[in-house]
């Protein structure tokens, strides 16, 4: 868990203040009492404060609130993840044709009972390391490198597990020279065939089609405070009203918040989050994201194929609305 003293102002939002200012003043009171003067009675009592504030708090999130807690620089990646959950993770490298895209990761691990193939998304957390991942925004090789590894899988029918967390495909000049959308495209068709259980956790932010990219799978889940949409809050009111102090209208009317997503029926399960966010306490949060998995997992690996593959076909044709009028 990560203490008030390890949070640096660049890594502290707005509303989490007065919840860390309080966790200040315990850790101080807490590095001041001894024998002779013992605090712990006031430190019991500001401790019951902070729990409620934060439960007061966290309680009634908007959903741009959500957007930054999503994007919480603290927040656990990918590769955070796999350390905790998986043991003997080998990760497998390269798309055989252009390059190793780094913003994607993916090898073999052992899950509980289960040899998995991960695959995610992987930020940086620092200047180097972002410029490394490009901030977790993959290129076409990434997405390529991703369908090869998956066909693999599937091959030996080892299920699959994927950690959504970009703010979106790279939209640079190289990327669409090589095929951006194509690529895209490819992994889609290619995870709607698989015939292997695939799971798609959400655990951070989940941008366009950059996502969907490694969302087409039997079960999606997501973190309690990540989101998943077509566009980013500052895209859309960019583009429909051309003014950046509509964001927080933006994030609302997206519906892009895990709730909103089970309610539309496109998040099959909310896993929540340690008590102040998955940030504030890694372990506490993959652990209750390991019991999720387990039981999915296990509901999925027991599927013939067949029923396996139309399931997820139907599933994917159930979302949305649509309206057929004559010509």
């Amino acid at each position: 868990m990560l203490e008030p003293a390890q949070l640096s102002d660049r890594m502290i939002l707005e509303f989490e203040r007065p919840i860390i200012d309080l966790e200040k003043k315990i850790s101080e009171l807490r590095g001041l009492s001894t024998e002779a003067v013992d605090f712990s009675s006031e430190i019991r009592k500001l401790e019951q404060k902070s729990r409620k504030l934060q439960k007061e708090i966290f309680a009634d999130l908007t959903a741009q609130q959500k957007v930054q807690l999503a994007r919480h620089p603290a927040r656990p990646y990918m590769l955070d993840y796999v350390n905790l959950l998986m043991d003997d993770f080998i990760e497998l490298h390269g798309d055989r044709s252009f390059h190793d895209d780094a913003a994607i990761i993916g090898g073999m691990a052992q899950f509980d009972e289960w040899e998995v193939l991960v695959l995610g998304h992987q930020k940086g957390r620092n200047t180097k390391d972002n410029m490394h991942r490009n901030f977790g925004m993959a290129r076409p090789e990434g997405y390529r490198k991703a369908t090869r590894l998956m066909r693999l899988a599937s091959r030996y029918k080892r299920p699959i597990i994927c950690f959504i967390d970009t703010p979106g495909a790279y939209p640079g000049l190289g990327a669409e020279e090589r095929g951006q959308a194509e690529a895209i495209a490819k992994a889609l068709q290619v995870m709607a065939s698989l015939e292997c259980p695939m799971i798609s956790v959400v655990i951070g932010e989940g941008g366009s089609g950059g996502a969907l990219a490694l969302g087409v799978t039997d079960r999606i889940l997501m973190l309690e405070f990540s989101i998943y949409s077509v566009i980013s809050p500052e895209g859309c009111a960019s583009i429909l009203w051309r003014d950046p102090a509509k964001i927080g209208e933006a994030a609302t009317q997206l519906k892009l918040t895990a709730p909103d997503l089970t309610h539309l029926g496109i998040c099959d399960e909310i896993i929540q989050e340690a008590p102040g966010g998955a940030h504030r306490n890694a372990a506490v949060t993959a652990a209750k994201l390991r019991r999720a998995l387990k039981q999915h997992l296990r509901e999925l690996v027991d599927l013939p194929t067949n029923e396996l593959v139309e399931r997820r076909y139907q599933k994917f044709r159930k979302m949305g609305a649509f309206v057929e009028q004559p010509a």
